[in-house]
């Protein structure tokens, strides 16, 4: 029998048909364990596997070989101060080892702010726009940032917000896709690492992306160290023939080589291990294979790499878009695209349990809250709680539920989820948490070059 027949075949004789379009599961009805053939768990874990396939669901393989030298310099620039303008904060004082990669907070708060995680304020009151998101296995994206800004086109070019400025001799620095040059962006933004003023990068135009990226490597020009490292990473270029795309480039391999988590218990399962996964999260991996979730978290990733208006309520201080200039008009802000507004990347659900808050504002407190709001999620957003956010974060709640919901993605129509169903969607997404990024204090380095402090929650 043809695979594709085979399974379809097995799904009915289970009671789970493969209804892309349903909202609910059908209950399984009892199987008697014929004598001679195997035990109900093999054939579910069959079952399982071959719905996976169906689906596109793969396993995610481990992380390339990254040269260490490139690795050791990505490291040092993640953790270093002096890629902010006023020298206050790094890359990871948003991206902390300590909370999985992010901030615990809902919207992240920038250069000017004191503190680290859920503590950290500002003065000012001032807040990035937009949830900080996890950066495990980022490899695998095509489309990065929340509205896929910077994101691989044509040719084997990175596509950016820079234009022309991602010259084609910083196009070929470029070794791990659109993540190589990720990097580039949070350091132009005054309010995410460039501030405002007190210093030389915050007086160059906003426009000016290429003298903010030269006045950065002067910085780490003067640092003999530093001169060291980049060539080392970089064998036969002289560090005076580089530029910030040698960083940013360092700081991706760096992502690459130690935030790629490939041993989960689902891995080890799609690898033909049966026992990988207790029965609840076999039970709960079908129940996630019958539903629409799989439509859109599938791939190696657990996510299309696309964008959605799943009906998430607008927090935060937004993009400027709007009559109130308070609204976040997401992917139609890099397309122009009408038809893309409140859309918003999928969002990878590999270790998802340790990435809250969750959406891309962090607009739920917890992972159960935001499986929830997938049920009616007409009737969630508008009667959205912002009791659940931060004391500095409540008051932002834009009443946009009417304009959000006219564009809702139409796979979310008719979804109800009971709370049984929730429970085994839980159940699955347990399986999806590789053991070795619970604790990510081993990737925090005793200093950086610059000798400026190293952020330690």
């Amino acid at each position: 029998m043809h695979r594709r027949s085979w399974v379809l075949a097995a799904v009915v004789a289970l009671g789970a048909p493969l209804i892309a379009c349903s909202d609910q599961p059908t209950a399984p009805s009892a199987v008697s364990a014929s004598r001679h053939g195997p035990p109900p768990d093999l054939a579910t874990a069959a079952l399982v596997r071959g719905l996976a396939h169906e689906r596109g669901i793969v396993r995610l393989r481990g992380a390339p070989y990254v040269r260490p030298a490139l690795v050791k310099l990505g490291e040092a620039l993640a953790f270093d101060r002096i890629l902010s303008g006023n020298r206050d904060l790094a890359c990871t004082t948003c991206h902390l080892p300590a909370y999985e990669t992010g901030d615990g907070r809902s919207v992240s708060i920038g250069s000017g702010g004191i503190g680290f995680g859920p503590a950290r304020t500002h003065p000012d009151g001032t807040l990035i726009p937009r949830n900080a998101p996890p950066l495990f296995n980022l490899a695998g994206l095509r489309h990065l940032f929340w509205d896929g800004r910077v994101q691989m086109g044509r040719h084997h070019r990175v596509d950016t917000p820079a234009g022309a400025q991602i010259t084609p001799a910083m196009q070929r620095v470029f070794e791990f896709g659109a993540l190589s040059a990720q990097p580039m962006f949070p350091v132009l933004s005054p309010f995410e690492m460039r501030g405002h003023a007190g210093n030389e990068l915050a007086a160059l135009p906003d426009s000016d992306a290429t003298a903010i990226w030269a006045g950065i490597m002067r910085r780490l020009g003067q640092i003999p160290e530093y001169r060291r490292m980049f060539e080392a990473a970089y064998p036969g270029t002289k560090f005076d023939d580089m530029t910030f795309a040698h960083a940013s480039n360092a700081i991706a391999g760096f992502l690459v080589s130690r935030l790629t988590f490939a041993n989960t218990p689902w891995d080890r399962f799609l690898d033909g291990d049966d026992d990988a996964l207790t029965p609840r999260q076999l039970e709960g991996a079908r129940t996630f294979l019958a539903l629409k979730c799989s439509i859109c978290h599938t791939g190696a990733t657990l996510s299309d790499d696309q964008f959605h208006d799943v009906a998430v309520a607008q927090i935060g201080p937004g993009e400027g878009n709007g009559p109130s200039l308070r609204d976040d008009y997401g992917r139609m802000n890099v397309t122009g695209d009408p038809a893309d507004r409140y859309r918003f990347r999928t969002s990878p659900l590999r270790n998802v349990e340790l990435t809250g808050p969750w959406g891309h504002d962090g607009a739920y407190a917890t992972l159960r809250g935001f499986v929830e709001h997938y049920s009616e999620s007409d009737q969630a957003l508008r009667s959205y709680d912002p009791m659940q956010l931060a004391p500095d974060v409540r008051g932002t709640l834009l009443d946009n539920s009417a304009d959000i919901l006219a564009q809702r993605d139409t796979l979310l129509d008719g979804v109800v989820l009971t709370p049984d169903v929730v429970d085994k969607l839980m159940d699955y997404m347990s399986a999806l948490t590789d053991p070795a990024a619970r604790d990510l204090s081993r990737l925090v380095p005793s200093r950086v070059p610059s000798g400026l402090p190293v952020d330690r929650p």
